[in-house]
């Protein structure tokens, strides 16, 4: 006999809560007296007798810990019912519904907010609190985690193991607003503090008063953070560590830089799927604004924006009239990238005075390098990528090159010159951060030995082949006061990105 979708979802109901109070090794009695129902209210649920209520389903999920796998399921069957019915939808529940005795602190509301700026990230969250539980609350955990290059565990790790995140540069601050429009700061005091991920202790105190969440109290608190470019990757992630009733994330990011965002969930019970529901995006002025929401996230649920910034094409299909056209070499400046014209790329580079000036050398090279992990943002870069300190406008001796195994770290020049080359040349296409809307044909040796500096003063010789001698040729030029224009073929022309997108080829070796 066909059953319609309304008694299959009732039928997948009360199959989850069977399998979930097995599990727990629990009898029906045992689980209604937990839940606080009649000893034969569960089985009446499960032998189909009683139809399931929000009530019940939100006691079972909290007695039976399922990582919201009863609630979906109830989920499931309450939205047909409703629309069979023709009612309107829930109303999101209030906290004063029944939890588990010990249950804590419950989050009622978030809203995470991640701020793209010239510096790196300001990531703000604000919390919703209520105290569930039997005691009073004086602190609070929070987590910072960052991770450079999301997709490479290896180089990541190499990378904050070199640059370590600290407690200074992410300028914690955080506040408690009790609902009477006064607004108090927390202190906070550290828990852990590794490379790449920090625990803090959030206090219900500060230097004048204290003030705990006592059981039944409500209150707001909102902590935010700083993250430089050269640590925070294309990426935001919320974990859902107490019973959540609203999660939502926002991104503000810049419209110029054309972000495609992404995101994916998963929980104890699933395995990694895309969101459920797709991020919406709507622009802000010069601001691209992503915003995204779930109810009711599982316990230990995880959720995670991706983005990646990308150029947008000339032609492009939905762009109405009088849609301004944002060019590569636009995007480039935008990030500081000195272009194309500019004096200060055919002026001269001071070199370093090496050990003398090592600070000042280390300075630089940070920059770009911070520069470097802004552009991967923008383009994969998956031939290598360099910089020079002239396009960052500064006149001095030192370079930065990417291999193009993302594994490998960068090559630091400082003060470099080529001592021998290859009489051996081959032609490839080539690009620059400060020519980006183009492309040229490039005659260069196929190998390069380059003497250059140590921080100590002390030089050396190193050895670049192929792909490596062509990014190392390039910025050694950008040093000497040339362009890669300078050392093509009379007459070759050059080709426009659009068109190189569409005809151009790896780099062959």
């Amino acid at each position: 006999m066909t059953t319609s979708p309304l008694e299959r979802a009732a039928e997948s109901f009360a199959a989850e809560l069977a399998r979930q109070r097995a599990g727990r090794g629990l009898s029906k009695k045992q689980l209604a007296v937990l839940m606080g129902f009649d000893p034969s209210y569960v089985s009446h649920v499960e032998g189909r007798r009683h139809r399931p209520t929000e009530d019940f389903a939100r006691r079972a999920e909290a007695v039976l810990e399922a990582s919201g796998a009863i609630w979906q399921r109830f989920r499931e069957y309450d939205d047909l019912r409703h629309a069979r019915s023709g009612q309107p939808q829930r109303e999101p529940p209030l906290s004063s519904q029944w939890l588990p005795p010990g249950t804590g602190l419950v989050v009622e509301r978030e809203l995470a907010t991640l701020t793209h700026t010239d510096d790196g990230y300001r990531c703000v969250i604000r919390r919703e609190l209520y105290n569930a539980g039997t005691e009073p609350v004086t602190r609070y955990l929070v987590r910072v985690a960052v991770d450079r290059y999301p997709n490479d565990p290896g180089r990541s790790n190499r990378h904050h193991r070199e640059h370590p995140l600290t407690f200074a540069e992410l300028q914690l601050q955080a506040r408690r607003d009790d609902g009477t429009g006064d607004s108090e700061p927390m202190h906070w005091r550290a828990k852990h503090d590794r490379d790449a991920f920090k625990e803090i202790w959030l206090l219900f105190e500060n230097g004048e008063r204290r003030f705990p969440l006592y059981p039944g109290d409500r209150t707001t608190i909102e902590y935010a953070y700083s993250v430089g470019h050269d640590k925070w990757g294309p990426w935001f992630q919320r974990a859902v560590r107490l019973p959540t009733r609203r999660l939502a994330v926002r991104l503000d990011l810049p419209a110029a830089f054309d972000p495609q965002i992404w995101g994916v969930e998963t929980s104890l019970s699933a395995e990694e799927g895309p969101l459920r529901t797709a991020p919406q995006r709507h622009d802000e002025g010069d601001r691209a604004i992503v915003d995204w929401q779930t109810d009711d996230p599982p316990l230990n649920a995880r959720y995670r924006m991706q983005w990646r910034f990308r150029a947008r094409p000339d032609t492009e299909p939905d762009a109405g009239p009088g849609a301004t056209r944002v060019r590569p070499s636009d995007r480039m400046r935008g990030i500081g990238i000195v272009q194309r014209g500019d004096d200060l790329l055919r002026q001269p580079v001071r070199q370093f005075d090496l050990p003398g000036e090592e600070q000042a050398a280390r300075e630089i090279v940070d920059r770009l390098i911070m520069a470097l992990a802004r552009l991967d943002e923008l383009h994969p870069f998956s031939k290598g990528v360099g910089i020079a300190a002239p396009q960052l406008a500064i006149g001095r001796a030192a370079a930065v090159v990417r291999p193009p195994d993302r594994s490998a770290e960068p090559v630091v020049l400082l003060n470099p010159r080529v001592v021998d080359a290859d009489p051996e040349t081959d032609e490839q296409y080539e690009g620059c951060l400060s020519f980006f809307d183009h492309r040229g044909l490039v005659p260069r040796p196929l190998r390069l030995d380059v003497e250059h500096a140590q921080w100590d003063g002390s030089r050396i010789i190193t050895s670049f082949e192929f792909g490596m001698a062509r990014l190392v040729a390039h910025e050694i030029d950008h040093l000497q006061g040339r362009l890669y224009v300078d050392r093509m073929a009379p007459g070759v022309p050059l080709v426009p990105v659009e068109e190189y997108r569409e005809t151009g080829r790896p780099w062959r070796y």
